[in-house]
């Protein structure tokens, strides 16, 4: 008998949460709509195609004629749509109630505005794990496309994928497909007569035989050299869809909706918690993932697949371990959700108010800042920022809101003395009208989120400069001399070994930090050391404060706040607790007193010399303001002569922005942001950021030296290795000479306008 294998191709196309308008514009210029023009063209194809809701959204608005065409094409059933989470999110990640509600939320808009019901639901990052089978079968969801590494995972061999399976959570069902890799990785990059070829070779008698291929549609135009390959003279993807028409009686185009409809799934099957093969590399520790990546291409050389198959990488999750930033920003988005969700449960809201609390925390949720690969991701600042812009937003809402039900007067700062990045060690959570401010005893006693909530921006949203794995291949890169420059205009598979790099030198900015990116770090560093050594993390600590346990101060000898309540501040029954909420009659002025000491040493010529420091933080209620008092005590019996800084971090946006600049009492002129330099004798520095209307002034009593740089990280992306601004450092820096019991007092106000 005549061998038959049917296909379906199952494209998904997504664009962050605040990506840029022209990113938007141009992938539905270069991918989007010539996807669609090319099914028009192709009446006899079928295919399947996911949008979430942060690219609809885009699409209503500036594109409207592609939804009209999307929704004459899905009347026809040429076209099958599939749901998900709104915005994209990694689903594991989220809150329950917050899963059901993004899908509930694309499934609408999905019958709203192509006038059919979604039966399958894309994957975000194909990230599974087994309890969500149940979300998605609660939320009317039939079926979801995973990777076939899931498959292979759980004992199964490339010849067994060719359908789908059913698996099942507490006994709600749910259809699995697998997109199969080789498809993934042979179109549109090999030759079409090849992709043709394997899968007539890959059919049979049977008639019910399926291979799919579920892949970004971005990588049909907008991955480097592609566009002019699939849409251009080349034309691929019109020369693979005739090819399609040409060898019907073999292959037959059809939707996994369809096929489900007309064939019983292979057998019961339960997945292991997995995402795709890259990412269960990517999730690793970068010396580790290095390891990991050259046992795969040993056992790939000696075609050893029966071993390859069993070799599973990281677990997703652990991307909040290896980043601590995308640690902080997940608890911010759980803490966000737990407020509204709380407040939205006992309360009854107008339909509209509801509707835009949830909508800024699901956008929020936006997988894309959360994970780092190929692509950006956590390193992209404009798509971390927008996440934290979401966030902050909803809390401000919620806020309003509730004010809205209540006496204004009665809403006093928040002190939360919680365990909030769930390591098993409390943090201080200061939440004022003005600005959210989170200190970490544990580290340094550092402040690690300072949130602007009028202007909905975290202060602190940077990130540290830390080694990657493919560090290693742009050294090795440039030292054979097989750099490739951006815009050599070759079609490229993300996925291969190529080296590609946006500007030369790049090498020579790998910088690696001690300590994760924070304000308020205490260094006591070495005479010897410069603010070069500084910016290249090549400095001598000659202190244990930077990164080490402070405690919060009570009196001397009961140095722990007991208790972890919404107001630890109201159990205060004195004022000389470690955490104060010092309200005054009610007075709307209010602010926050947060004190934290740490008994340490330095290191100097004559040996280490004990030394007490302390340091409050004074948080106003409005406005935005911020008082921290240092005092330095020689506990030695001998005199201590060191240079002691302030290191802080701010997250300013666009570095060579116009009209931005950073200024200092001495400098003498101002500078634009991404600029290091250095100046002796100051008491102040200051920073403007034209675009976002932001002022930011720090000042102090007796004149220090300044030093300061940019924070820049080299990463990785679909379009090559690049520099990006994550932020400014600046530190002031005296030198302190105390006697044995002597004491030295700072103290720095820092203003936002």
């Amino acid at each position: 008998m005549k061998k038959t294998i049917l296909l379906s191709l199952v494209i998904h196309n997504h664009q962050p949460v605040g990506n840029f308008d022209y990113v938007f514009e141009r992938a539905c210029r270069e991918a989007y709509e010539p996807m669609i023009a090319l099914v028009e063209k192709h009446p006899e194809v079928k295919i399947a195609l996911h949008y979430t809701g942060s690219l609809l959204d885009w699409i209503i608005v500036h594109r409207h004629d592609l939804i009209d065409r999307l929704r004459i094409l899905a009347e026809k059933k040429q076209v099958e749509i599939l749901t998900g989470g709104y915005y994209e999110p990694i689903l594991v990640s989220i809150p329950d109630v917050d899963k059901a509600g993004q899908i509930k939320k694309l499934s609408g808009t999905v019958r709203e505005l192509f006038h059919c019901n979604p039966e399958g639901s894309w994957l975000a990052e194909r990230v599974w794990e087994p309890h969500l089978a149940k979300t998605f079968s609660e939320n009317g969801v039939k079926y979801t496309i995973v990777d076939d590494t899931h498959f292979k995972y759980a004992g199964l061999n490339e010849d067994d994928l060719f359908g789908y399976y059913v698996t099942e959570e507490q006994g709600d069902k749910l259809d699995v497909f697998s997109t199969l890799k080789h498809l993934r990785y042979t179109i549109p990059w090999t030759d079409v007569d090849e992709v043709i070829d394997w899968l007539k070779q890959k059919g049979d008698s049977s008639g019910r035989k399926l291979a799919l291929m579920g892949d970004d549609g971005e990588k049909f135009g907008m991955w480097p050299g592609t566009y002019d390959h699939c849409w251009g003279e080349s034309g691929w993807m019109d020369n693979f869809f005739t090819a399609l028409k040409e060898n019907s009686d073999a292959i037959t185009t059809i939707t996994p909706s369809e096929y489900r409809k007309r064939y019983s799934p292979l057998g019961r099957i339960y997945l292991p918690s997995a995402s795709y093969d890259e990412m269960a590399e990517w999730v690793l520790p970068a010396e580790l993932s290095g390891k990991f990546k050259i046992v795969k291409d040993r056992l790939k050389r000696k075609n050893d697949l029966n071993t390859l198959r069993f070799l599973k990488g990281g677990f997703w999750r652990n991307f909040m371990v290896k980043y601590p930033e995308i640690n902080t920003m997940h608890k911010k988005m759980l803490r966000v959700s737990g407020k509204i969700h709380t407040f939205l449960g006992g309360n009854i809201f107008p339909a509209d108010t509801e509707k835009i609390l949830l909508n800024k925390l699901w956008a929020g949720q936006c997988n894309c800042p959360y994970w780092h690969g190929v692509f950006g991701g956590i390193y992209l600042f404009h798509i971390r920022s927008a996440v934290y812009e979401n966030l902050i937003e909803a809390e401000l809402l919620l806020d309003k809101f509730k004010d809205d039900l209540r006496d204004k007067q009665d809403r006093k700062p928040v002190c939360d003395v919680v365990d909030f990045d769930c390591d098993g060690n409390d943090e201080i959570l200061v939440e004022t009208a003005a600005q959210n401010f989170y200190i970490d005893p544990q580290s340094g006693g550092t402040c690690f989120e300072w949130d602007w909530r009028e202007k909905h921006f975290n202060l602190l949203n940077t990130l540290t400069r830390k080694r990657e794995t493919y560090h290693d291949e742009l050294i090795k890169a440039v030292k054979k001399g097989i750099i490739i420059v951006e815009g050599s205009g070759k079609p490229e598979n993300i996925h291969t070994e190529v080296v590609r790099v946006k500007e030369p030198g790049l090498e020579k900015r790998l910088f690696y930090d001690r300590q994760r990116r924070a304000s308020f770090v205490d260094h006591f560093i070495s005479e010897t050391s410069d603010s070069e050594d500084f910016y290249k993390s090549e400095y001598s600590e000659e202190g244990d404060f930077a990164s080490g346990r402070y405690i919060l101060r009570n009196n001397e000898g009961n140095p722990a706040v007991q208790g972890s309540g919404n107001n630890p501040a109201a159990k205060d029954p004195g004022n000389n607790s470690a955490v104060r909420n010092p309200h005054d009659n009610g007075a709307v002025n209010s602010r926050v007193e947060v004190k934290l000491y740490r008994h340490g040493s330095v290191k100097t010529a004559s040996g280490r010399i004990p030394v007490k420091l302390e340091k409050s933080f004074i948080i106003e209620d409005k406005p935005e303001y911020i008082t921290v008092i240092y005092r330095i005590t020689n506990e030695g019996g001998i005199k201590l002569k060191t240079k002691f800084g302030v290191e802080t971090n701010w997250a300013l946006m666009g570095g060579n922005a116009p009209g931005s600049y950073f200024d200092s009492g001495g400098l003498g002129e101002k500078v634009v942001l991404d600029t290091a330099g250095r100046c002796k004798a100051a008491d102040w520095f200051a920073m403007h950021v034209d675009w976002l209307g932001m002022d930011i002034k720090c000042s102090w009593n007796r004149n220090a030296s300044v030093w300061w740089y940019p924070v820049e990280t080299i990463s990785n992306s679909e379009g090559g290795f690049e520099r990006i601004y994550q932020g400014l450092c600046v530190m002031p820096l005296w030198k302190i000479v105390l006697m044995p019991g002597e004491e030295w007092k700072e103290e720095l106000r820092i203003s936002l306008h």
